[in-house]
This record gives structure tokens, sequence and C-alpha cells, in this order.
């Protein structure tokens, strides 16, 4: 059975486009787990609705407002199906999403040196995500397909592995990025990627992508694991340098310790000046997106 678990957060307006990819898919073992991370709207009749439709087994699961990598981490613990499938709630699938995850998961299931598999991403123009070279099906791992390919994968994890990957979890820090983990994977597991559209993006100005860089900023220990990783797994030099150089940019600020996992390689301390620089323009470009918008408001 294959978990598609759902994080959402005020998305009731949106989350029907979902629901009913789920009920056209053509393969039909599958839970739709969805963990709402403390939604203010009507999500929760919402999901109580569906659920009483019958069309598809629904679980919900409601939990106080602290980010997508706390509500992952709930849902791999709730999780009932061996293969965990996240979906965004601005997302859905195309209808044969499931079943073409099954069929290459299948081929790999029992064999210890696979964490997953993954398809492609595309947008509703059918145009791929992030594209740089097509490929049929190819084993490796997420550090070397993002290199490969571009963007990002639409990925499916056993279920066990993910529960020994928790994500590291920071009091008052609600973001984490989920790359963290899916580059510990990297280091241990191999994924089967097929070149095949199965997951539909929109990416929405209200999604956590839009206001990337002031997310981080007020997640500093959670940025700081991710680049700081970053730094010293990415198998690119320029790479490891941009993480670096991130670094800073998103946690200049912090006062607290920067020890253990939180550390930058010695080598990443010489690029403090330009993760400054890029600090001072991200404020810069707020500072001027706020006046455009408060102009546009007051001419409404």
């Amino acid at each position: 059975m294959i978990t598609v678990f759902t994080p959402t957060y005020n998305r009731a307006y949106i989350i029907h486009h979902l629901y009913e990819s789920l009920c056209r898919q053509t393969f039909r073992d599958f839970e739709w787990l969805v963990v709402d991370d403390g939604s203010a709207d009507n999500t929760q009749q919402l999901l109580a609705d569906y659920a009483g439709e019958g069309r598809i087994a629904v679980r919900y699961v409601r939990q106080p407002n602290g980010g997508k990598h706390r509500a992952i981490n709930r849902a791999i613990k709730e999780a009932r199906g061996e293969l965990f499938f996240i979906v965004d709630s601005d997302d859905y699938l195309t209808d044969n999403a499931l079943e073409r995850l099954w069929f290459y998961y299948d081929q790999i299931k029992d064999d210890p040196d696979f964490a997953g598999v993954g398809g492609l991403r595309i947008y509703s123009n059918g145009s791929v995500v992030g594209l740089k070279r097509a490929f049929s099906v190819l084993d490796t791992d997420e550090i070397d397909i993002k290199n490969y390919l571009g963007g990002d994968r639409a990925t499916a994890h056993k279920t066990e592995v993910l529960a020994r990957y928790p994500f590291p979890e920071y009091d008052g820090e609600k973001f984490l990025s989920e790359g963290v983990i899916w580059t510990r994977l990297a280091l241990k597991y191999k994924m089967r990627f097929f070149y095949e559209g199965i997951y539909v993006c929109e990416y929405l100005a209200d999604g956590l992508s839009f206001h990337n860089r002031i997310t981080h900023r007020e997640s500093p220990r959670g940025s700081m694991i991710v680049y700081a990783e970053g730094a010293r797994y990415q198998r690119a030099w320029w790479k490891r340098v941009k993480a670096a150089i991130n670094y800073y940019r998103s946690t200049i600020g912090y006062r607290g310790s920067r020890s253990g996992e939180l550390a930058l390689p010695w080598w990443g301390r010489l690029f403090y000046p330009v993760g400054w620089f890029f600090y001072r323009l991200d404020l810069r470009s707020e500072k001027n997106h706020k006046k455009i918008l408060s102009r546009l408001n007051r001419s409404r």
C-alpha cells in the first residue's frame, strides 16, 4: 500500500484539485493521510466531508502549527503504507501516478540499497520542471539526480527507511528544508528514477518558495544545518561554495551557538563577507518590494 501524505495549512480553497486527482487514480491500494498544521479555515470539515463520501480512504490528523517538517515527522509515524509519497496541497497527480510509482517500486522494494523511486514533476501544460536532459530509467541518488536533471522530482520513499531519518526540530522555528533528509539518504541509498510526468505543480504565491529568504532567516538553525551539510556533501565544488555563502546569507543575525551539526566546515568561514553582501541585497530587495506593494494598495 502507498501512503499519499499531504501537509496542509489554510489550503481548503484549493485542496479539492488534489482530492479529485486521487479519486481518479488507476491504482487503488492507497490511503490519503492529511496532517493539518493548525489551519484556521474549514480544512477539518472539508476533509471530514471527503472521508464521508467514501471514494478513497482518507485519514485526517490535526496538530498545532509547527511547519512542514514536523508534519512529515508525524505522518511517518502514522503511515500505514510501505511506500510514502509526499504531495503538497496545492499540487495534484496524473491519473496513473500511483500505478507508475508502484510499478517501479515493485522492481526494487526488496533491494536494501534502494530508498525508493521517483518520477518527474510537470507543469499543467505538460512541460517538465527543471529539465536539463532526458533519460529512461536511472539508478542514482538524490544529489546526482538534481545535478543531472535540475529542479525537483516527485519521489516516494520506503516508509521504514524514512522512519530512521526524522527531521531535526528546533524550538521556535517552523521551517526546515526537506533537502536535509534527501541529502542524508543520498549518502547511503540509491533511488530508481523514471522519466514520466506524474506530479503536477503550480507553485502558488502563498507557498514556501515565494518568501524563501525571509523564511530561512526566521528559522536560522534549520537553515544552518541544511547549508552546513550542503557545504560538506555536495559533489560539485561550486555548490559547496554556494551553500557556504547561503549559510551566512540566511543566518547572519543569529547569535546562538554554531557548533556540532550547525557548524560550517572551516573553509566556509572565508565566505562570510560574500554572505553578508547578499544578506544586505536581500534586505534592500525586500524593502523595495514592500514599497511597491504599499503603492499598489494605496492606488486601489
